[in-house]
């Protein structure tokens, strides 16, 4: 008798993309969970969500939104929208800034909306040490009672989670100069408990509470190419310490080419223009090198970015940071 692998294949298929939205749920809502806020890879110019002494260290306007779209082809993979601006008050050593996100993982639904204030001390040599404050809200949920289990009566998955108000708090430091800078964040203080409703099981989930490390530096290569490393570390209790690194190469001023890598998680490339002193666009992509990396088209993230020159004087150009 011919066996036909194909017979065997399909319904193997069909029951991966059946299995693998509910073990992403298990993953972004277990109380171990790595990723419970969003990350990027651009995240070099998207320092405000992770730094509130990061609003106004451009002197200008700046506007920025975020597209990112992680494990594509995956059903209920991670899609992250971000919006933010900041800017410094005029007359002053303070700067004010306004983040706004959205992030879908499988059920699970957050948007976030954080207020961000920086104040800064004044060096020789134009060095300059921000303090900030961070506060908002997190709107939380997560639509469980529909989803598809093996055990109907499983009570992990019999209710909605419905914290739908979820206040905090956090705090940051930022140094820097014209050629690099060296930041440390705690972006959420308050550990909030993402309780079941109606249900026995407590505690399933609370945001928990990460300590961010950053730290770039622009090196000259010659006349018209420039390099810059930067690396990001990310600290959370009870899970593995998180890495990116990246190295990107910025020619004549306008374009920059570069390659990240997260330990253990990921790898890609990254590429970004600055289309005219004010307009700047960036897209990167990279793929898993974890379980996830057989089945995953990789991540895709777009960002572009304003600076509003609202009669300050010249838009200073270029910006590395």
């Amino acid at each position: 008798m011919k066996l036909n692998i194909q017979n065997y294949i399909d319904p193997l298929r069909k029951l991966f993309l059946q299995v693998i939205p509910v073990t992403l749920l298990i993953f972004c809502a277990g109380t171990s969970l790595a990723q419970q806020d969003p990350m990027y890879t651009q995240y070099m110019d998207n320092m405000l969500t992770i730094n509130p002494a990061y609003a106004g260290s451009k002197d200008l306007l700046t506007m920025m939104v975020i597209s990112r779209n992680q494990w594509v082809s995956i059903p209920g993979a991670p899609v992250t929208r971000t919006f933010e601006m900041h800017s410094p008050v005029t007359g002053t050593n303070t700067g004010l800034g306004l983040s706004v996100l959205n992030d879908q993982i499988g059920p699970i639904k957050q948007t976030g909306v954080y207020f961000d204030y920086s104040y800064t001390l004044k060096f020789s040599n134009r060095r300059n040490l921000a303090l900030g404050l961070k506060a908002g809200v997190n709107f939380y949920e997560a639509g469980l009672a529909n989803l598809t289990t093996n055990d109907p009566n499983d009570p992990v998955f019999a209710n909605d989670i419905t914290r739908s108000f979820l206040p905090n708090f956090g705090v940051g430091a930022f140094f820097h100069t014209d050629r690099y800078y060296l930041g440390l964040s705690i972006p959420k203080l308050i550990e909030n408990d993402i309780n079941k409703s109606g249900s026995s099981v407590q505690n399933i989930t609370k945001e928990q509470m990460q300590i961010f490390i950053i730290a770039g530096y622009v090196f000259d290569v010659n006349r018209i190419v420039k390099f810059k490393p930067s690396i990001l570390t990310k600290f959370v209790i009870n899970s593995p310490v998180s890495v990116n690194m990246d190295g990107t190469f910025l020619f004549y001023d306008r374009l920059w080419l570069g390659a990240m890598y997260r330990v253990g998680d990921s790898f890609g490339g990254l590429f970004q223009i600055q289309a005219t002193n004010q307009l700047k666009i960036g897209y990167s992509y990279d793929l898993p090198i974890n379980r996830f990396g057989s089945y995953s088209s990789g991540t895709h993230e777009i960002m572009i970015s304003y600076d509003f020159n609202l009669g300050t004087g010249k838009v200073r150009s270029p910006r590395y940071f």
